[in-house]
């Protein structure tokens, strides 16, 4: 059997030519080959397309190509993460696409097997819809999405033995195994490199036959970013988000398989005991999604959403990027709880772009919303402004239409009950009176009592 050439960096980077468009694996930090891209940005290569669900972090990964001027055009789900790459779409730098992140993994997926593109329900009815082809089937509007590929794939395994066979670490799987297939050209960077027959077959995430070079290298923890520890992940605990996230979780029930969006949302499974029977599901591949440690990181614990490290309940299970949004769009996840910027009296939802800021950072929440069974929205009553969140109609982009399930604010809690906003609830300390005048929507007063 053939065994494929084992490289440097430096020759990894080396491949790549200027005008290239090249596939970048990786979820924030983890699972990224950091070191091969490094190494590409000491070269002279220029006029990059890079697709990745994020830009690295500022100065590392594909953040340190970005500060070179490497990068002409960025396509990903999620540049926010680098407040550097929002700069250099601001002023024009560079140019950017946004795709939802389900949307972005098919695209990747149906390149490499060949196809022209496909049908998607997520985005429909909102701006990333404009332009596109749409059709409606079986009673749905679909989006028609063109497949991607690449001229070079650089992913991250954690082991590979000498043919080019290939196993990925924890939430390592994301990108990397569809991107291993959707290229010309692929160099995998991984941990070690072992003889042929070593690993098991049944337990190989991406088959030799995909890959072109190998480039044995270790992981520093330097390389993982804010995902290299907890205690610099930026997790944000208080007592108005933990509350809300105590009453999110008073929705779920035994057997739910539940996915929980970034911010007040994670929280939640800090609170989930065995005893719930709840099952945590987390976009960049996982089930089974447990607390945050006290201690440690990246390279002892799978990371979440928010690419926050997180515990593994008994049970759990690993899987690719591709895989995890088949679940959401397919009806497998029984619930999705999201944070809101905006939610009005038809039940739509607005909460991946804020006034003023650019829209560069949707990440899978259009996927989840359209996609799950039923959608919890826990957002804070108003804005930082004093705006109202709760409202006749959404100004800010739309997430998805009609979406919407139950509503949860630091001062009550609103379902659509028969697609009519009803409030259902006061949260301890609110009065009727200051729901009325804080909110501004029309409702219906349904409270027990």
């Amino acid at each position: 059997m053939k065994e494929l050439p084992q490289i440097t960096p430096r020759q990894a980077a080396d491949l790549v030519n200027s005008g290239d468009t090249v596939l970048v694996g990786g979820f924030g930090m983890t699972g990224n080959p950091t070191q091969v891209l490094h190494a590409l940005a000491e070269t002279e290569v220029r006029d990059i397309t890079y697709i990745a669900n994020n830009v690295g972090e500022p100065g590392l990964g594909g953040g340190r190509m970005l500060r070179n001027g490497q990068i002409s055009k960025a396509i990903g789900s999620f540049f926010t993460s680098n407040p550097e790459a929002v700069a250099a779409a601001q002023n024009g730098a560079i140019e950017f696409e946004v795709m939802p992140q389900g949307t972005m993994a098919e695209a990747i997926r149906a390149g490499g097997a060949g196809l022209g593109g496909f049908f998607t329900p997520t985005a429909a009815g909102t701006v990333m819809a404009a332009g596109r082809e749409t059709k409606w089937i079986e009673g749905r509007e679909h989006v028609f999405q063109p497949a991607l590929r690449a001229n070079v794939a650089l992913v991250r395994a954690w082991t590979a033995d000498r043919t080019g066979n290939l196993v990925y670490r924890m939430t390592e799987q994301n990108f990397n195994r569809a991107m291993a297939t959707a290229a010309d050209l692929v160099i995998a960077e991984v941990e070690e490199c072992v003889p042929a027959g070593s690993l098991p077959p049944e337990s190989i995430h991406t088959p030799g036959c995909f890959v072109d070079y190998l480039v044995p290298v270790r992981t520093l923890a330097a390389d993982l970013g804010t995902s290299a520890t907890i205690e610099g992940s930026g997790k944000r605990v208080g007592d108005v988000r933990m509350r809300l996230a105590r009453r999110a979780l008073a929705e779920l029930k035994s057997g739910d398989i539940v996915n929980l969006g970034v911010g007040i949302p994670t929280l939640v499974a800090d609170l989930i005991t065995p005893e719930h029977g709840i099952v945590l599901h987390t976009e960049n591949g996982m089930l089974g999604v447990g607390p945050s440690p006290e201690r440690g990181g990246a390279m002892e614990y799978p990371v979440n959403a928010s690419k926050i490290p997180v515990t593994a309940l008994p049970g759990s299970s690993y899987f690719d990027s591709t895989d995890s949004f088949a679940m959401i769009r397919g009806g497998h996840v029984d619930a999705a709880i999201m944070g809101g910027l905006q939610v009005d009296e038809q039940g739509n939802l607005a909460n991946w772009a804020a006034p003023g800021r650019p829209l560069l950072g949707v990440g899978g929440a259009m996927d989840l919303a359209s996609g799950a069974k039923r959608l919890i929205v826990t957002m804070t009553h108003a804005s930082r402004e004093g705006q109202p969140k709760v409202v006749k109609r959404c100004t800010l982009p739309l997430t998805a239409t009609g979406a919407v399930d139950v509503v949860i604010t630091e001062l009550a809690v609103f379902r659509f009950v028969e697609g009519k906003l009803c409030l259902t609830e006061l949260m301890p300390g609110a009065t009727l009176d200051e729901v009325e005048a804080r909110t501004a929507a029309d409702f219906d007063v349904m409270l027990d009592g």
